[in-house]
């Protein structure tokens, strides 16, 4: 399972057209690995979050429902930020923002 679709991706950036959509993958895939590391998931803690259960070991339903709700408005904000400052973000404060965004993750909250 994929948290974020390209077609979601897509709707939310506002975008009708394919002609984009490499970059929309490419970007997505970023912002996701961006959202991961800010949030310090390890590769099985994301496998877990990334996938269609709905309870793990290491999770409930309510945390898993809580974590990909917030991991899917950090990667959104990162995907839009990435996008429409390609030439010219400023990382500095994007990583800002995902760290405050993610901050009950980050810090093992939920």
């Amino acid at each position: 399972m994929a948290l974020i679709t390209t077609d979601e991706a897509k709707e939310y950036l506002r975008i009708d057209s394919d002609d984009e959509d490499a970059t929309i993958g490419i970007l997505l895939n970023s912002a996701e690995k961006i959202c991961i590391g800010v949030a310090r998931f390890t590769d099985e803690q994301w496998e877990q979050i990334d996938s269609d259960a709905e309870k793990t070991d290491d999770y409930t339903e309510a945390q898993l429902k809580t974590i990909r709700q917030t991991m899917k408005t950090a990667i959104l904000y990162a995907l839009a930020y990435l996008f429409e400052h390609r030439e010219d973000a400023d990382h500095n404060m994007m990583l800002l923002t995902l760290r405050a965004l993610l901050f009950e993750l980050r810090e093992g909250v939920i």
